[in-house]
């Protein structure tokens, strides 16, 4: 089983969403910030070193809120998918690895074409079943 770690990050009352490029797989579904882990790493510092390479900027892990396991047909393997609340400086965020990112309500992220994986936490947080811990940004000097 392969696991994939994903951040769900709250800023003013809206999430982070992330579009896939042109050309990947799965190209222009949406997604939350993260990737696989590898062998080595916590979950924890798989997210930290993923939203370093995706956003830029440093981040702080919190909770795991959610854990998902799903079958894609394109993939050999099955994937787990842990979902951790994150904290980060949204004022920093870069775009280093998607073709679009967003902030969205959670009652408006049904309305986007997200990943299957994702399906689940996406209704529990439009229905307002699932609340994201809020905590503080870390500090980030860059």
């Amino acid at each position: 089983m392969l696991t994939v770690v994903a951040a769900v990050i709250e800023s003013e009352g809206k999430i982070l969403v992330c579009q896939r490029r042109r050309g990947d797989t799965f190209a222009l579904m949406w997604e939350f910030p993260g990737g696989k882990k590898r062998p080595a790493e916590s979950g924890t510092e798989a997210l930290e070193r993923e939203l370093l390479e995706e956003l830029g900027v440093s981040s702080i892990i919190g909770e795991e809120i959610l854990r998902v396991r799903h079958q894609y047909p394109q993939m050999r393997e099955p994937i787990e998918l842990i979902f951790f609340a994150a904290s980060l400086d949204a004022r920093k965020i870069q775009n280093l690895a998607f073709e679009t990112m967003d902030w969205r309500l959670p009652s408006d992220l049904s309305a986007l074409d997200f990943l299957p994986a994702d399906r689940d936490l996406i209704q529990k947080l439009a229905s307002g079943e699932l609340q994201i811990p809020r905590f503080n940004p870390p500090n980030d000097s860059r």
